[in-house]
């Protein structure tokens, strides 16, 4: 009982962070290897998606009712994420995570020197006309991000949110609503595989899910009250806690 109040205080803290600037797996996922250190790792990846997948839903859900976003453009990038996250999962043998940190360790730096440089990104929104090129970079992100997601995914929705600033011209409040919907199908495509391999704890993943549903909700109903420059000023200290995090995993 002591464990499952434990995991369920860190899955409202997940979504709490996750509904506004996304990186929940970086509180979730390290509490579930805490809690239940005899668990499988694939088992606890599927419990944190679960929980986080059910949480992403109602994220989305309240920044759709107060924010419109271009269908035309997520909904392909969400469709493209959702097929090339099995392609990530079935490569994950071919491509060890010692290869992929120190890329994702220069991305991520990159992506907060130029964020801290353009000083109005994000802040404004003010979306480009979505025409043919549009549609063909948002399938590019969604299925490289998809891809990423399902081979190593740390950071996946500052990714999705900085791309979506950075090509389309969103604020970062709109950005966060698409990821949203980008990284659901990911979580959904993750699940296709996680629950008929019996990889996922229900008797932990549904009471951390409705957990998650709350601080989801509380993230953003605080995203959308306080607007883009305070998910802008939390996105970079996820950004932040993500380079420390993976710098720290290599130097180990």
């Amino acid at each position: 009982m002591l464990t499952l109040g434990f995991l369920c205080l860190f899955a409202f803290l997940a979504g709490l962070i996750d509904a506004a600037v996304g990186g929940g797996g970086l509180i979730q996922i390290p509490a579930l290897l805490n809690a239940l250190p005899q668990v499988s790792v694939a088992t606890l990846f599927g419990t944190n998606k679960m929980s986080s997948a059910v949480g992403t839903v109602f994220a989305a859900r309240s920044y759709l009712q107060r924010v419109r976003l271009p269908w035309q453009l997520v909904l392909p990038a969400a469709a493209a994420a959702f097929v090339m996250s099995f392609a990530g999962a079935a490569a994950v043998s071919l491509i060890p995570a010692s290869v992929m940190r120190p890329l994702v360790l220069v991305l991520l730096i990159g992506m907060a020197i130029y964020t801290l440089h353009k000083k109005d990104l994000g802040k404004l929104h003010k979306p480009v006309t979505i025409g043919r090129r549009e549609m063909l970079v948002g399938l590019a992100i969604g299925g490289g991000i998809g891809f990423y997601d399902g081979l190593f995914g740390p950071g996946t929705g500052s990714f999705l949110m900085f791309l979506f600033v950075r090509f389309f011209a969103f604020d970062f409040l709109h950005a966060s609503a698409a990821a949203k919907v980008v990284n659901l199908a990911t979580n959904v495509a993750a699940l296709c595989f996680f629950i008929p391999s019996g990889n996922v704890l229900f008797a932990f993943a549904l009471p951390m899910a409705v957990c998650n549903v709350a601080g989801a909700l509380t993230g953003s109903w605080l995203a959308m009250r306080k607007g883009a420059g305070f998910v802008r000023g939390l996105f970079l200290v996820l950004v932040t806690v993500l380079i420390c995090k993976l710098a720290w995993d290599m130097l180990r």
